[in-house]
């Protein structure tokens, strides 16, 4: 395939993408060209006019914050600055992972680049370059409630951006100054309008779903093929995904996942061994993994929506000579979103273990020894696998409460319904990071079936598929500690390289 400028870099005047997202996380480059940075200015230049008009009041500019907004500000604009992200360094806990918070400032920069903010041209120039080096600021992971933006989190990369605090440059933590120095950086120059713009919107939310949805989607595939390749395993007969009775069954997500798995599954024979209706997590696998399908659609959706939209308060619009203060900046639609996502993942991960499960049962696997051990008890094969699969299990299902209906008043009820998209969309990344692994965990299962006496699959795809595993994971013969192997598994089957 030819690789072109699009594929390794980012233009601010093109739509973002979550590929731009996953991209980041290494040095990538961020094109500002001439036409961004022209929309930029004028928007600059317009609050310039706004700001001399002593009678047009422009929120965090010429007042304070949140509920001190009836208040005034800082007498400069160096003192706004500084107190717009000094107040707002509050945040607790671990840093956030650095692909996150990479990704969160991609998404920052494009919103800016679209010239409705009101900041500086060099803000969008330097934070595009940036992505060029392994920069990454220290950001703690609590803190945002995704109401007002990300402003807690989004403040302490501004203040690693001015080399002020901590930030890591080649995965290692540095005082912000020595990373920015060490990466040919400077530190970033703000005004209060440029401060107030890094934090008031909700990139850290959009980001973190964005790289979620991204994982689940592959998890997602990755599990529809290796249902098909326990299918082909244990002898099943293909007939649940007929194209007939998924028609019939009228949903499309179930129809383009029985598709997928027909796909798969061609060219497979049945054993003739197994009952003439294989249990749920066979049988329904294309409606289940289907209504997943029909489910990240709608994820899909908002992401899309989230990448292309800006979110900020107030917007400049200097066409119609207006500022238009509102609410751009609440994660409502990306709080939902990751809401459902963390349903599917929890679904998903249930069918995977529930799969696993049948697997490693001799009552249930057409004859495969218990826990699939080669040489039952003086060995015990997937045993420890199978075990930590229901932790992982328990695990997501901890974590699906819904966080967007958990709104609590703050800031003097000025902040009165917050939708916490941030904390839902934290955790769809972390679940589905779960999810991965118990992927792997089943993809283990079936490399190890075959090994232990399970026929070797009879469609030329799924035994694609196993081979790819067999070449990177040795049998479990002995036993041997897995956990490596369930992250490699993994890795093979979410990649699809084996395609």
């Amino acid at each position: 395939m030819t690789t072109t400028a699009s594929d390794t870099s980012v233009d601010l005047g093109s739509p973002l993408t979550p590929e731009h997202l996953a991209r980041a996380s290494a040095p990538l480059p961020v094109v500002a060209g001439d036409a961004v940075l022209d929309r930029v200015q004028r928007g600059r230049a317009y609050l310039r006019t706004v700001l001399a008009d002593d009678e047009r009041p422009v929120y965090g500019a010429k007042t304070g914050f949140g509920a001190l907004v009836g208040f005034a500000g800082r007498a400069t604009e160096a003192d706004q600055c500084d107190n717009t992200l000094a107040h707002l360094g509050a945040g607790q806990g671990p840093d956030l992972p650095l692909d996150i918070t990479r990704a969160a400032l991609l998404v920052r920069t494009w919103s800016l680049a679209q010239g409705l903010s009101g900041v500086s041209a060099h803000v969008v120039s330097g934070l595009s370059a940036m992505f060029a080096t392994s920069f990454v600021p220290a950001v703690p992971r609590y803190g945002s409630v995704g109401a007002s933006g990300d402003l807690i989190p989004l403040a302490y990369a501004a203040q690693a951006l001015r080399g002020r605090g901590h930030a890591y440059l080649d995965g290692v933590r540095l005082p912000a100054a020595e990373a920015l120095t060490s990466a040919g950086l400077s530190p970033l120059e703000l005004d209060g309008r440029d401060a107030l713009a890094l934090v008031n919107g909700t990139s850290l939310t959009t980001a973190a779903l964005a790289l979620a949805l991204t994982s689940v989607r592959a998890s997602h595939r990755a599990l529809a093929s290796l249902t098909c390749l326990l299918v082909d395993v244990v002898g099943a007969d293909p007939g649940f995904a007929d194209a007939r009775l998924i028609s019939a069954f009228g949903h499309s997500g179930a129809t383009t996942v029985a598709s997928w798995m027909r796909s798969m599954l061609e060219g497979t024979s049945p054993s003739g061994l197994r009952a003439l209706q294989e249990p749920y997590s066979i049988r329904c696998s294309p409606q289940l993994l289907g209504a997943a399908e029909d489910a990240l659609r709608y994820v899909d959706g908002v992401v899309t929506a989230d990448l292309g939209g800006v979110s900020d308060n107030p917007l400049f619009f200097p066409t119609d000579d207006l500022v238009a203060h509102g609410g751009n900046f609440f994660g409502q639609p990306a709080a939902f979103a990751a809401d459902v996502l963390a349903m599917v993942t929890a679904s998903l991960g249930n069918l995977a273990e529930r799969q696993l499960d049948l697997l490693v049962d001799p009552a249930r696997n057409t004859g495969l020894p218990p826990m699939l051990a080669a040489g039952p008890g003086r060995q015990h094969g997937l045993q420890g696998v199978q075990l930590a699969t229901t932790a992982f299990v328990a695990e997501i299902r901890r974590g699906v409460l819904p966080a967007s209906t958990q709104s609590l008043p703050t800031n003097l009820h000025n902040q009165d319904v917050v939708p916490f998209g941030t904390q839902a969309a934290l955790r769809a990344y972390d679940l589905a990071e779960l999810l991965r692994l118990l992927c792997g965990s089943l993809a283990l299962g079936l490399r190890q079936a075959v090994h232990v006496g399970g026929r070797r699959p009879t469609a030329p795809r799924c035994a694609a598929l196993l081979d790819a595993l067999a070449a990177a994971i040795e049998p479990v013969d002995p036993d041997r500690p897995l956990d490596e192997d369930v992250r490699v598994a993994a890795e093979v089957v979410v990649a699809g390289e084996w395609w």
